[in-house]
């Protein structure tokens, strides 16, 4: 199918990409890597007046806030640099192992991390990840920058919490600290498909010892956003074994209200984000002990 009519403007600058959203109100949209909006325009489901190229706004590398112990990714941060980057692999693991199962090498080539996060895919490896590693985004509107919690961002179906006329110009994680294991796991029906269900945990170890201080679980492909699991349901404060992380892993599941579709029925679903909680919970306890690579 071919795209819809459109008019195009590439804008040199954040602020000139907010003034243009600001003007042009419901017909703008914002073109980043295009890795989801040109499907969604060849296939009718978009039909923006104006498209808003943002590529040229913006070219800083990710850095590290050494005193605040924060790991900033630009937006326009392209999939494959999250992939590949020193800082990210070291004060990020999680997102660096993730990305390997974000689409295909084209989609990682030219895919962005702020516009993973815009488009809220309910299947995002990349807002999993965000929730579960306690991210922030920076945006940016007529009034000035605000930050927004990786937890308030997404809601709903390729929905946000955006103001019409922000952009997400940043990407803040805190950095990882001795004591933190992680694991993504993700089901998925064919390589670089769309995630059936995916986990990603991090867990905290108490100061000189095994047992957990603290961990936080978030899913993708199981509702209408990705979502982080309550840390009530959680509950592994103190705990270290096994059967610990199995039933905080039932505990999960058993909340879960998935939706069925041609790709899996809820309660499949359900199941098998019990086997997944449980398996990433494990690994990232391993991995906190340093018992796993």
């Amino acid at each position: 199918m071919v795209a819809p009519a459109f008019d195009y403007v590439a804008a040199a600058s954040y602020d000139e990409a907010v003034r243009l959203l600001a003007a042009e109100g419901d017909e703008a949209k914002i073109l980043a890597g295009g890795q989801s909006l040109m499907p969604m325009l060849n296939l009718r489901l978009a039909h923006p007046g104006l498209l808003i190229d943002i590529n040229g706004a913006d070219g800083r590398p990710p850095t590290l806030d050494q005193a605040g112990g924060v790991l900033r990714l630009p937006a326009l941060t392209r999939h494959r640099v999250l992939l590949e980057h020193d800082l990210v692999r070291q004060h990020c693991p999680l997102l660096a192992d993730a990305v390997r199962y974000v689409g295909n090498v084209r989609v990682r080539n030219r895919g962005t991390i702020g516009g993973s996060l815009a488009h809220a895919d309910p299947t995002s490896e990349i807002g999993c990840c965000a929730l579960a590693a306690g991210a922030e985004v920076v945006a940016r509107g007529p009034d000035g920058d605000r930050t927004v919690p990786a937890a308030g961002l997404f809601a709903g179906y390729w929905a946000t919490t955006l103001a019409r006329a922000e952009v997400i110009t940043d990407v803040l994680i805190p950095a990882a600290r001795p004591g933190q294991g992680w694991s993504f796991q993700e089901m998925v029906r064919r390589t670089s498909d769309f995630a059936i269900v995916a986990v990603a945990a991090t867990v905290y170890l108490a100061e000189r010892s095994v047992a957990i201080a603290s961990a936080r679980v978030a899913l993708a492909g199981v509702a209408d956003r990705v979502v982080l699991a309550d840390p009530d349901l959680v509950g592994l404060a103190g705990r270290t074994a096994d059967e610990d992380l199995d039933a905080a892993a039932d505990r999960i599941a058993g909340r879960l209200e998935p939706p069925d579709d041609v790709h899996a029925s809820g309660a499949y679903r359900r199941r098998l984000a019990r086997v997944l909680v449980a398996r990433a919970l494990r690994q990232a306890r391993d991995r906190a002990a340093g018992a796993a690579p």
